[in-house]
């Protein structure tokens, strides 16, 4: 059986909606085959989560932009796994080639903001390029309130990405 991992933080309503979304999404009853694993950002920043990563066929993240950044949860997930879980750096410290020779996991991305969302995007996308990872979809970015195309975007891309796992398991 296929697994996809969900990892969010979801501080807010609007957040937790669009996690929400996503989860359900995934499992959607046309998609068979997909286990679907859902872990707060701390929950799977834990040897764990590692395995949680490991074991997975794609994943999702769910993030708030806090700052011009992906939230601090998000980030300590990836402090804590990256390393474990087949990440590379290059000689100079910025993300390297995962050295990966097999089909990358398929991984989507969510990123809710109230102003902006730019520097959330390009934090996470800088440290999925160094994983055994392919973004699957394009990022879904959300701006101020959450509105119900949001919601349906939200679990359009939970969807998609457990269909694309389903595939590559």
């Amino acid at each position: 059986m296929a697994r996809l991992l969900i990892v969010h933080h979801s501080p807010t309503p609007g957040v937790e909606r669009l996690s929400d979304a996503v989860v359900a999404g995934a499992r959607d009853d046309a998609i068979e085959g997909v286990e679907v694993t859902v872990r707060t950002a701390l929950e799977a920043a834990s040897a764990e989560g590692a395995e949680d990563v490991l074991a997975a066929d794609g994943y999702v993240l769910v993030t708030p932009a806090n700052f011009g950044y992906m939230s601090g949860a998000l980030k300590h997930f990836f402090d804590t796994v990256f390393l474990h879980v087949g990440g590379a750096l290059a000689d100079d410290g910025s993300g390297g080639d995962s050295g990966t020779t097999g089909p990358k996991r398929p991984f989507g991305l969510l990123v809710h903001g109230r102003y902006d969302t730019n520097g959330a995007v390009r934090s996470v996308l800088a440290i999925t390029g160094a994983l055994p990872w392919r973004q699957a979809a394009p990022t879904l970015e959300v701006l101020g309130d959450v509105t119900d195309a949001d919601t349906e975007a939200a679990y359009e891309l939970g969807a998609t990405i457990s269909a694309l796992a389903a595939e590559s398991a």
